[in-house]
């Protein structure tokens, strides 16, 4: 579904991932790694086509990326659901339609979407939170908000950008289940995230891949997790 080849992209000068290859089947998991600053989320964007490599080819769905319009990758997007590491929502509309609002712009009426959208918010646990502004919310449930946001156009893959890094254990255990919930309906999920422990509690609820960015590179990584 997604694929990277022997793809570089360098930044300010200097080469911030080299020689990274990787497939994203359909129906996996994979949890991406390393230190802050080693390119986790650099990766992620190469892998939805906000940042075209300096070398090699990333292809989505058995295109690439480098052959593609503005308007092409846009489409592509629509199949790509992102969960981004500053969730930001518009604080002036209540929750339901911020969730609702890549709906809006594919040009959809969320009304007629109206049932998805109230199943979606019970899914994860905001049906009485729908009305409220953004800035009511809590870390937790900005982060929910921010996965069914990202799931609204019933995406092929999800990619979540350290969706736990500002949340307490206990949510994020329930934002992981959402997310492993979300494999088992047969989505591809990648996770990037330097919480190995998050990692660890995975094990016994979903068979996960586990990537590490070092050197500049991408490597699988070991059982010590």
């Amino acid at each position: 579904m997604i694929e990277l080849e022997n793809v570089a992209y360098s930044y300010g000068g200097g080469e911030l991932l080299s020689d990274i290859s990787l497939k994203l089947a359909a129906g996996s998991f994979h949890f991406l790694t390393g230190p802050s600053g080693t390119g986790k989320t650099t990766l992620l964007k190469l892998c939805y086509g906000a940042l075209l490599p300096t070398a090699g080819h990333v292809r989505l769905f058995d295109r690439d990326v480098r052959g593609l319009e503005r308007d092409d990758i846009a489409m592509m997007r629509r199949r790509i659901g992102v969960v981004h590491q500053d969730v930001k929502f518009l604080d002036h509309m209540p929750l339901s339609d911020n969730v609702s609002l890549p709906l809006t712009v594919s040009g959809r009426h969320a009304e007629a979407a109206g049932a998805d959208l109230d199943e979606l918010m019970s899914w994860v646990g905001l049906t009485s939170r729908m009305q409220a502004l953004p800035p009511e919310l809590s870390g937790g449930e900005r982060q929910r908000a921010a996965l069914a946001r990202a799931v609204i156009m019933s995406p092929d893959v999800v990619l979540a950008d350290e969706p736990t890094g500002n949340i307490d254990w206990e949510m994020s255990q329930r934002l992981l289940r959402l997310l492993i919930e979300l494999n088992r309906m047969g989505k591809t999920v990648l996770i990037a995230t330097h919480d190995l422990s998050l990692i660890r509690a995975t094990k016994a609820h979903v068979q996960a891949r586990v990537l590490r960015i070092a050197n500049r590179r991408l490597q699988l990584a070991g059982a010590d997790l």
